[in-house]
């Protein structure tokens, strides 16, 4: 029987590589049990945005105070009346509630703005109980006077400034556009990350062509995705002695095996489960599963890695090679 618990990401050791990653499903109580009973080996929350916290907080506060300069009296005349939760009290519900029905480790997702909330609900979040903490940076950089060094090391100060307060894990997303990414990893790596998330997705804007308005479109992700992390993975393995996380185009058994083959320690997907529900994490382990055992792999430590850049007879298909054989491998169709 082909092993799979061979598995370690972020110091936890997991039943298989197979994460479900933040999302509506894993934000869902209802669905905890059946992405469990699937085979997910972990959950990572919905991230746990800094300026919905804020905005929350001050809409609540202006809503009670507003008048009250006014009306000396104001505030007396209103009823102590429950209100809903304001905060992170949801996010830290939802952790909670996670580990006391889950026996999978429970990863708390945050996306902040500010280095203080960064630092101050990454520790809100342990004392919840996660079991580690996703950093989620997703930053659209567009003020010109910042250049690329300040932000990378806007990034490590982050890690190093979390890492400093909290015990449990930490994980860090990023998304791809970096002209040194190999570098930047060594430093997160040094500065506390104990692990790197590949990829963050660019969520672009579009727009309406009837009201000439920006909009938001959530397109779901699709196989081709995975190449991005799959590249980048494969360099960075060996060279890095954090955990890599794989996420963006897993949609089957074929894409965490290219995955997995690249280096990566886990593999993530959202979009599959949203396009057929958490029971489709039994058939992508089934696939995995079938394809080791049709090649004699015993655990899924023996081929995790093995097709990395350090691995390859020509490391140069990691590289500038690549760019070259790919513009070349198009062949027209004959005419008909």
């Amino acid at each position: 029987m082909t092993d799979l618990t061979t598995t370690t990401y972020l110091g936890l050791h997991l039943r298989s590589p197979l994460v479900a990653s933040a999302g509506p499903l894993t934000g869902n109580p209802a669905m905890w049990e059946r992405l469990e009973a699937a085979g997910a080996a972990a959950i990572v929350l919905p991230s746990l945005f800094e300026e919905e916290i804020e905005q929350e907080a001050f809409a609540r506060s202006f809503a009670i105070e507003h008048g009250a300069d006014v009306y000396g009296e104001a505030l007396s005349y209103l009823p102590d009346l429950p209100m809903p939760d304001v905060g992170p009290a949801h996010h830290l519900t939802l952790v909670e509630q996670a580990r006391e029905r889950l026996s999978i480790p429970v990863i708390a997702s945050l996306n902040g703005t500010s280095p203080g909330g960064w630092v101050r609900y990454a520790r809100h979040l342990a004392d919840a109980g996660a079991n580690a903490i996703e950093l989620n940076v997703y930053d659209i950089v567009v003020d010109p006077a910042m250049s690329s060094a300040e932000v990378e090391e806007r990034y490590v100060e982050l890690v190093e400034a979390v890492r400093a307060e909290v015990d449990v894990p930490i994980a860090v997303k990023l998304g791809p556009w970096f002209s040194a990414l190999g570098n930047l990893a060594v430093r997160l790596q040094a500065a506390g990350a104990d692990g790197l998330v590949l990829f963050n997705r660019l969520y672009q804007p579009d727009i309406d062509l009837d009201t000439l308005e920006v909009v938001p479109r959530l397109a779901l992700s699709t196989s081709a995705e995975t190449r991005l992390p799959l590249h980048w993975i494969a360099n960075l393995y060996g060279n890095v002695d954090c955990s890599l996380a794989a996420t963006s185009g897993v949609h089957d058994g074929a894409d965490a095996l290219k995955l997995l083959l690249a280096g990566a320690d886990v593999v993530m997907t959202t979009s599959s489960l949203l396009k057929h529900g958490p029971e489709h994490l039994a058939v992508v382990e089934r696939f995995i599963r079938e394809w080791m055992e049709e090649r004699d792999y015993e655990s899924v430590g023996e081929l995790r890695g093995s097709v990395s850049r350090r691995n390859v007879a020509d490391p140069q298909v990691y590289e500038r090679q690549n760019y070259y054989q790919v513009l070349h491998s198009w062949v027209p169709e004959r005419p008909r």
